[in-house]
């Protein structure tokens, strides 16, 4: 499709603020045209949001018009977070102090999907501990028990669950919900499905947030006939703007935080652990990731050092829930999409979920 075109017909809708066409105003920020799709980025003040919502419902209208294109989505987001109550935001060259109305706190306004009993996030405090491998083989233990699960992958920046789970395929609206999509039993959704594979997400935190936020809300996870008795969600590493609109969003029974035995890992798996605190969200314990490697002799080679997430669960006073070996099968079964059942990580996986379901 011409891209030149869609932006013409965006400059069709006036911006209520300078009066010229979206597109010449700047306002349509990441394009994406793809098989049948189209939409952007409608980003404005943080004091415009109200002002420009009939302007995002005026664009996804347009892009319906366009020939070949069945579903449009535009997100309207802010460069500029909301301002906590009673805070006051700093303007550039302000003195920062500190402000009791802008610290983290347990949200007021968080949510549970309907139909959903539990929400577990799985989060680290920094990448490639294998958080998502932890988050996928968790939510394939719950399901081996029986239990109906959903998988929302979380992590906009590097969402890799739907290449680990072997799923390429495009999420489709009913009733003004997006459906999940199934893979080997559970209900899957991830930012992945709806971007480019190699597209780099260069969003804005609250760009990113508002991904999350839709993921959220806009997601049908169970209905009233089929109930989700856990919805597990991978969060991205790190303590940032998505990990706090999930918290204020989402109302979560429990983390559970990620870690490698090494003293680096855990350093940031404390911060984590520090910001579930923070907003009273219950940590359930503490997984090793990575934790030896067996050799052909049944020998256990500690490449990572071993035992500092345990010390670091009986400070936190919470349990360790699991020591998950470096598995070659393990690796195959996340880059091939076909999930592990059997082998000491599956069991220790397993092991993991009878402890989370007491």
């Amino acid at each position: 499709m011409d891209r030149q075109a869609v932006l013409n017909l965006l400059n069709s809708i006036t911006d209520p603020k300078s009066g010229r066409g979206l597109a010449d105003a700047g306002l349509v920020q990441g394009l994406s045209l793809r098989e049948g799709r189209a939409g952007f980025m409608l980003e404005v003040g943080g004091e415009d949001i109200t002002l420009y919502a009939a302007v995002r419902e005026a664009a996804e209208k347009a892009l319906l018009t366009l020939p070949g294109i069945d579903k449009a989505q535009v997100v309207l987001t802010s460069a500029e977070p909301p301002v906590p109550e009673g805070a006051v935001r700093v303007r550039k060259g302000a003195k920062v102090a500190a402000d009791k109305g802008a610290e983290v706190r347990p949200p007021v306004t968080a949510e549970t999907p309907d139909h959903v009993r539990r929400v577990i996030a799985i989060a680290s405090g920094k990448g490639g501990v294998g958080k998502s491998t932890v988050a996928v083989n968790l939510a394939l233990a719950f399901q081996r028990r029986g239990l109906s699960v959903g998988l929302l992958d979380a992590d906009v920046y590097g969402p890799s669950i739907p290449t680990m789970l072997g799923v390429d395929a495009e999420p489709v609206f009913e009733n003004g919900k997006l459906q999940p999509i199934d893979a080997h039993g559970l209900k899957l959704m991830s930012i992945g499905f709806l971007v480019d594979e190699a597209a780099a997400m260069i969003w804005r935190g609250p760009m990113a947030s508002s991904a999350v936020r839709q993921m959220i809300h806009d997601v049908r996870w169970a209905g009233e006939g089929d109930p989700l008795d856990i919805l597990i969600v991978d969060l991205p590493p790190g303590t940032g703007d998505v990990q706090l609109t999930l918290i204020q969003k989402l109302t979560l029974d429990g983390a559970v935080i990620v870690s490698t035995p090494n003293e680096i890992a855990l350093i940031d798996a404390r911060r984590a652990a520090s910001m579930f605190a923070k907003t009273g969200t219950p940590i359930l314990g503490v997984v090793e990731n990575m934790a030896y490697f067996e050799d052909a002799s049944g020998a256990k080679i500690e490449i990572f050092g071993r035992g500092g997430a345990a010390k670091e669960a009986s400070a936190l006073g919470v349990p360790l829930l699991a020591e998950v070996p470096i598995d070659v099968a393990l690796r195959q079964a996340g880059d091939t999409g076909r999930p592990l059942a059997t082998g000491a990580a599956a069991e220790a996986f397993d092991r993991m979920a009878e402890a989370l379901s007491q």
